[in-house]
């Protein structure tokens, strides 16, 4: 961070004067003088430095606290942070306001814009066309001499892993959210990751410019659906095309945003009406924080007098215990609110020092370790994403502990490898800086490490290893081949890159068709894949038709007793095996799976009591059992949420080998499993579509059609919010014939929900169809 540019890149000497005045001098007067600026230009660059370097930048919120050093590497000067939200909120906008401000870029580009640039942070031909984010991107800049590393997230829920993994990573988050749609169906996602991690976060209110605005009904939102202890810190002065700037109940100042990007911010004086509904709000504010802050608690019960400093620390406080979640407001399009919001993640979010790291010592049966963020303990980081770069793997690592400089010897502590450092560098979306060295805190990237995403990296004086993350499980395939056979080594190469890349992009072979199956999070997850392939290894597929990922499953505990034996000339065959089969509960898979790791599917048990099977059987039954639960003898799909135990058995001094148990598991697996009442599950979608409430009828109708469940339908302002559960096979082709149902108003989206047991009509139909194919 520290190598990065001033933020004064984009700052005017006019706002630079108006913030060297005295406070009253800027209430009263907006305009400058030739002699103001002969003060700041006129008496020689020492001059001009000292002031500059007294004023980097606006600073509309006061410092919680004088924590901050004359020294750039001082981990209290850092910020780790995502920026995440449902689709469509504002982020990458915001983001790149966020680094026009502090100077990182010198010209603003729009998401959507017509100037064929598009965003910094979309770098992606496909996501500037698309005008969505795709994968989330890495840059670094600085605010307030703060060091501030920025992951852009995606939004749609078919990349959440992207979300997931910047989240596992990061110190602090900022939730934004639109200002007319509120909280939606991927701020509720984004919102489970933060808990998840423990991520201290911020809300913005975004897009406060836009007709229908409405940050009050967003606020409830927030309280209601996401229960969160949350207040706002500002109020907005004017909303839609009236939107002018921000009243900052921290220090009750009236905030204009002016100039052709709004970086000159002044104070205005508040009318009678807006100061008495600032004062309102901020008693209001106060009490919120009172409630989560014992100190403040305190004087607020004493009746104290709570002035913006103590106000300011308590919010600090509580922000950082997650027990309160910071609200501002603004609209990055229009250039509001966006120096108060990085002046928040300057004051509110914790430093890497403030955040509990725990990593877990191999060497001590993984027992935890506290990282306590230091840059001369021990070497810990850890390779949270990788990419393919113009150069090879580009990984990306999250240091925790300890110092790292190029050319350093690294041993991956899941392979046990030593590696050599070759290059070390700093991501700018997908702008690369060399750098010589990092330390705890920073996030960089690496180029020339073979590893996978999640490995841990130390310097070798001890074996630790950061918890893994939550990767959910795909939910849709397609078939795909190239076109021409010549494709077949590229195909091969962009197939291997992208389940490198990405934990949820699955490739398997159809053992019975010999059909390459891609699979991942939805539709649009593996079109973008598949057009990836023709534009990056000019690979053009034939793409077969969608498929739902069934699995099976038992309802009821099933024994068996299976005796597996052939002689026919020499030595035979022979294992018997005696045990159980019953369904896992969902508390079991969780307790077996240990602390970060995603829940069991399949958990074999030894339960056997002396040698009546010869330990080094054991082994030959498990594998005979867990090959059994790949391919279910209903549909030939995997078996999930099983427990199998091994009670007892038989062995033969000279018959029995590991052949003759796995075979016997094998054959033992398809009577108890046809004994257990077998069902087949299919992925049911959390659904969330938004349609004015004139066609609230329609596509209410529609959905049960499509054996939906309706969980709740509310109306809002001429717009109504349908949520429902619905299976996900019933659910292709329904953008279009939402679109025919509602004149093209209608929006949807959907998430994974779990898996459930189809209908008696359509399990028969399901093992009708597979028969046949097979």
């Amino acid at each position: 961070m520290r190598e990065g540019p001033s933020p004064l890149g984009q700052t005017s000497v006019q706002t630079i004067v108006a913030e060297s005045r005295a406070p009253n001098e800027r209430q009263t007067s907006q305009t400058i003088s030739a002699a103001d600026v002969r003060s700041v230009l006129g008496d020689g660059q020492a001059v001009l430095r000292q002031q500059l370097t007294s004023l980097r930048s606006f600073s509309a919120l006061p410092a919680a606290a004088d924590t901050q050093t004359d020294d750039p590497d001082d981990l209290r000067n850092f910020r780790n942070i995502g920026i995440s939200a449902h689709i469509d909120s504002g982020k990458t906008t915001l983001t790149e306001r966020i680094l026009f401000y502090t100077g990182r870029i010198h010209a603003i580009h729009e998401v959507r814009g017509k100037d064929g640039v598009g965003a910094k942070m979309d770098h992606m031909d496909l996501e500037r066309e698309k005008g969505i984010t795709i994968q989330s991107a890495a840059t670094y800049c600085q605010w307030r001499n703060t060091s501030i590393n920025i992951i852009d997230t995606p939004g749609h829920v078919d990349f959440t892993i992207e979300v997931e993994r910047a989240l596992r990573v990061l110190d602090g988050a900022v939730l934004v959210l639109c200002s007319v749609g509120g909280v939606q169906s991927q701020s509720i996602t984004v919102d489970r990751q933060m808990r998840r991690y423990n991520v201290p976060r911020l809300a913005f209110i975004n897009k406060l410019d836009r007709a229908g605005a409405d940050p009050w009904k967003v606020l409830k939102q927030l309280r209601e659906k996401l229960r969160l202890h949350c207040a706002p810190l500002q109020i907005p002065i004017g909303l839609e095309h009236e939107h002018r700037g921000l009243v900052d109940l921290v220090t009750m100042r009236g905030l204009q945003f002016d100039g052709a990007h709004g970086q000159q911010v002044t104070e205005v004086p508040l009318s009678a009406e807006l100061q008495l509904q600032a004062e309102q709000a901020r008693a209001e504010l106060i009490e919120h924080v009172a409630n989560a802050d014992e100190e403040l608690g305190e004087k607020f019960l004493m009746e104290e007098p709570i002035s913006s400093e103590d106000l300011s620390a308590a919010i600090r406080r509580a922000t950082l215990a997650l027990k309160f979640v910071p609200v501002f407001m603004g609209s990055a399009y229009k250039n509001k609110g966006v120096q108060t919001l990085l002046d928040g993640v300057h004051d509110y979010l914790p430093s890497p020092l403030e955040v509990s790291s725990v990593a877990l010592d191999a060497n001590k049966g993984e027992e935890p370790v506290q990282l306590g963020g230091s840059k001369d303990g021990p070497l810990v980081a850890l390779a949270f994403k990788l990419e393919e770069g113009r150069f090879g793997q580009l990984t990306y690592m999250r240091l925790y502990s300890g110092t790292l400089n190029k050319g350093d010897t690294l041993t991956n502590v899941v392979t046990g490898k030593r590696i050599k450092v070759p290059r070390l560098v700093r991501m700018h979306a997908s702008d690369m800086m060399d750098i010589s060295h990092a330390s705890a805190g920073d996030i960089v990237a690496m180029f020339g490490i073979e590893c996978a995403s999640g490995d841990t990296f130390t310097d070798g004086t001890v074996r630790y290893t950061m918890t893994s993350m939550n990767v959910p499980e795909p939910v849709m395939s397609l078939a795909v081949m190239p076109k021409v056979r010549e494709a077949s080594s590229q195909f091969s190469k962009a197939l291997n890159k992208f389940t490198r890349e990405d934990p949820t992009f699955k490739v398997s072979v159809d053992p019975e068709s010999g059909q390459t199956i891609i699979s991942g999070m939805g539709e649009l997850h593996l079109e973008i894949y598949v057009e990836r392939m023709k534009r990056e290894y000019k690979v053009e597929c034939e793409v077969g038709n969608p498929r739902v990922n069934y699995r099976e499953a038992i309802q009821q505990r099933a024994t068996f007793d299976y005796l597996h034996r052939k002689q026919s000339g020499g030595q035979g065959q022979y294992g018997r095996v005696i045990g159980y089969m019953e369904p896992l509960s969902l508390e079991d898979a969780q307790d077996l799976a240990g602390p970060g790791n995603t829940p069991e599917k399949v958990v074999f048990a030894n339960e056997t009591l002396g040698n009546s099977i010869p330990p080094g059987f054991i082994p030959a039954c498990e594998k005979g059992f867990r090959e059994a639960c790949n391919s279910g003898h209903l549909t030939g799909h995997p078996v999930e949420d099983i427990k199998i135990a091994l009670t007892d058995g038989n062995s033969h001094a000279v018959d029995s080998n590991e052949m003759s148990f796995k075979l016997a598991c094998l054959y033992a697996f398809k009577d108890a499993f046809l004994a257990a009442r077998p069902v087949v599950l299919e992925p049911v979608m959390n659904v969330e579509v938004s349609v004015p409430t004139e066609f609230q009828g329609t596509v209410i109708g529609d959905l049960n059609r499509r054996k939906g469940t309706i969980l709740n339908s509310e109306g809002e302002e001429g717009d109504t919010v349908i949520l429902a559960q619905v299976p996900l096979a019933e659910m292709f082709g329904y953008s279009t014939g939402l679109r025919s149902m509602t004149q093209g108003k209608g929006e949807f989206t959907m998430e994974y929900s779990t898996h459930a047991p189809v209908t008696q009509d359509k399990q028969a139909q399901l093992m009708s169809d597979s028969k046949r194919t097979r």
